[in-house]
């Protein structure tokens, strides 16, 4: 097994996560990796563990039904697929199968969001969350980086129940200088402020917040950063906190507007505490023109200065600051 890197430096989640998984089978005989052919696992936790690798092959929803076999029978299954498959392809498996017998299956889900924009459309993972949201009893974790890939995966493995673990493809710069605490159902405060809130929630989002809150705080405007790791359970009382702290709340996803963490937001202080609340998210068309990850973001709406115009608008001063891309 290779040493981890240097944690500041950019690393992709798909690694970290191979060297935590192999360190929960060190640990755990019941883990099991099940591989839909996605390249990489085979020599790795294949490699170190043969008689608990399978790869099923591009049939992700039979893989789905392998593992719910596996965990009545008091295994512990590890899933792979990208997410949009694992949400559209199988998802009557993972909702049926899985989640319908509370069974504990981790779903990792890799190549989310755009982070994937070189396979075209059909690999882009836009609409995974609201899916994945939507099923009761479902724990919903998206990491900001490679250095929480491995506390969100041995925080999950001690569930009793289903778990999808939300990852993309390459490496994306490092959020944390040091590794936060990571407690599942619970948000990760990252800048203070009483202006604005500024909720994020995956690598590229939780960036462009953190830049869009230095390049407001230049001009005078304080925003709170808020990074959100585990979309369901919300930690509802922190939304509620940040809504009451500041004049209002700006979302900012890898997704699509509908069913993710804006959603989620604006039910909870819907019900608790209305306040003004945009969501920066990615809209419109995508993938006329291969690009990479962070362009193909910005290009579709997610950009610091979206974050920061939207935060603008929050607080009334829609035409008061200019934040660059």
């Amino acid at each position: 097994m290779t040493a981890a890197p240097d944690r500041k430096e950019p690393e992709s989640p798909r690694l970290a996560y191979r060297r935590a998984l192999i360190e929960l089978a060190e640990a755990d005989e019941r883990v099991i990796c099940l591989d839909s052919d996605t390249g990489g696992l085979e020599n790795t936790f294949g490699a170190r563990f043969p008689e608990r690798y399978v790869n099923v092959g591009i049939a992700e929803a039979n893989m789905f039904g392998i593992a719910a076999g596996l965990a009545s029978r008091g295994y512990l299954p590890y899933v792979h697929t990208m997410a949009t498959f694992a949400t559209m392809r199988a998802a009557e498996q993972l909702k049926v199968d899985i989640v319908g017998n509370e069974l504990p299956v981790r779903v990792v889900a890799t190549h989310a969001g755009l982070s994937a924009t070189h396979f075209g459309t059909t690999h882009y993972g836009l609409e995974d969350l609201a899916v994945a949201r939507a099923l009761m009893d479902l724990t919903v974790v998206v990491p900001a980086d490679a250095s929480e890939t491995a506390p969100a995966l041995r925080a999950l493995h001690t569930l009793p129940g289903p778990s999808y673990l939300r990852l993309g493809r390459s490496a994306t710069p490092a959020v944390h200088d040091v590794v936060p605490r990571f407690e599942l159902g619970r948000v990760v405060p990252l800048r203070t402020g009483d202006d604005v809130t500024l909720m994020a929630m995956g690598p590229y989002p939780v960036l462009m917040a953190l830049q869009a809150a230095d390049e407001l705080l230049a001009d005078g405007v304080r925003c709170r950063v808020v990074q959100v790791h585990t979309l369901s359970p919300l930690d509802t009382g922190a939304v509620v906190r940040a809504a009451r702290a500041t004049a209002g709340l700006v979302t900012v996803e890898e997704h699509r507007p509908c069913g993710g963490l804006g959603d989620a937001v604006a039910e909870t202080i819907g019900e608790h505490c209305p306040v003004p609340h945009l969501r920066v998210a990615v809209r419109g068309r995508v993938g006329t023109v291969v690009r990479g990850h962070r362009e193909a973001l910005e290009e579709a709406g997610v950009s610091a200065a979206a974050i920061g115009a939207a935060a603008l608008r929050v607080i009334g001063k829609p035409e008061a600051v200019k934040v660059d891309a």
